[in-house]
């Protein structure tokens, strides 16, 4: 592989306390290698890809009169892959055939991607240390891709999508003990063209001396990913809903945190297969749930110069959203998963040594027909 990258980056402070900062890179690769192919004896596959990447990022956060301030920025990125798979003989030279086993081998695909992102946000303080700030985002995104066959025959896609949302939050102190914060988010993508609103509100109160239990309720909505695009209906966004209460006891040298969640999914994508074998987003019937709890336990006080924690994980959930034919356990979730860290500090020979211990239980596999 050959590689080469370049970045740059600037910091400028205001005159009113703010700063303005800048950071951009421009990379480059090329990596190709070729194997043994799995159909001959004879022939060997050979594959390249060509990649051009680059990221641009310009920030600005001010104050700006009367209690007000300022948080924007902008960035931009593109990525363009040029990707050559192809059948070569010992000589290393290109064979062509008419052999579907063998032509189909022979192909090229070249990607382009462009993204770009801005965001407002203005705060004003209100009494106390509350505050409210609202603004507003954009998202552009458009990836394009030619797949062309060893006979010439080229497929095009692109995706274009335009996201442009509002939101408004506010921090709100009751009490000394007691703390809210409640906002919403309203937002629109052209590619499915509808719109949708997301409400959250979290409460947090303090139960005790470095002590805190929370309570976050909260609307999510995903578009749908480029791998189903096109759907073969009209597709909405997939929702979830999150329910979770979190306690946590903090100290200098202890640190006690518990969270328990709910997770309730709605208009999940199930997929179905095209007339040439793809596999598209057919419609949003998929539904699921997530629940557990998650442990953790940090202790650098009880074994002299011993720091060591433990975390634990437990998830029960069931999804029926792809080609699953119910709701059964994702491949991707396991159940258990636990990990412990021991650290052994030695102070007069100032080294240190490190145990740690990973956990989890296996991850079901479903042998899925396809229709």
């Amino acid at each position: 592989p050959i590689v080469k990258q370049t970045d740059a980056n600037f910091r400028i402070k205001t005159k009113s306390g703010g700063f303005i900062k800048y950071y951009g890179y421009v990379s480059a690769n090329t990596t190709g290698f070729r194997t043994e192919d799995i159909d001959s004896i004879v022939l060997k596959n050979a594959f390249s890809i060509q990649n051009l990447n680059t990221f641009q990022n310009l920030n600005w956060k001010d104050n700006i009169g009367s209690g007000w301030k300022i948080n924007t920025g902008i960035s931009f990125s593109t990525n363009k892959d040029d990707i050559n798979n192809e059948s070569q003989n010992a000589q290393n030279e290109k064979v062509t055939t008419i052999n579907p086993a063998y032509s189909y081998k022979n192909f090229t695909l070249n990607n382009t991607a462009k993204y770009a992102q801005a965001r407002l946000v203005l705060e004003k303080k209100l009494f106390g240390i509350s505050a409210v700030r609202f603004g507003t985002d954009y998202f552009y995104s458009n990836e394009k891709t030619t797949y062309t066959l060893n006979n010439g025959t080229k497929f095009n896609q692109q995706i274009k999508d335009n996201i442009i949302a509002a939101f408004a939050e506010t921090d709100i102190y009751v009490t000394n003990n007691l703390a809210a914060k409640v906002g919403t988010r309203l937002e629109h993508s052209e590619i499915i063209n509808k719109w949708n609103i997301a409400p959250r509100i979290s409460l947090a109160y303090k139960v005790g001396i470095n002590s805190q239990a929370s309570f976050a309720y909260g609307i999510f909505y995903q578009n749908p990913e480029r791998k189903y695009l096109p759907g073969l209906a009209s597709l909405n966004y997939s929702k979830a809903n999150h329910y979770i209460f979190q306690y946590t006891k903090q100290t200098r040298d202890i640190t006690f945190r518990t969270e328990i969640f709910y997770k309730k999914y709605d208009k999940l994508y199930k997929t179905a297969t095209d007339m040439n074998g793809r596999e598209l987003a057919a419609n949003n019937n998929g539904y699921g749930d997530a629940k557990g709890i998650e442990l953790f336990w940090r202790d650098k006080k009880t074994i002299k110069n011993v720091d060591y924690w433990f975390s634990y994980s437990y998830l029960d959930t069931k999804r029926d959203f792809l080609n699953y034919p119910s709701a059964i356990q994702p491949s991707f979730a396991a159940t258990h998963t636990a990990a412990f860290v021991f650290k052994r500090f030695v102070l007069p020979i100032k080294t240190g040594f490190n145990l740690s211990y990973n956990f989890a239980t296996g991850r079901p596999y479903y042998r899925i027909a396809k229709d």
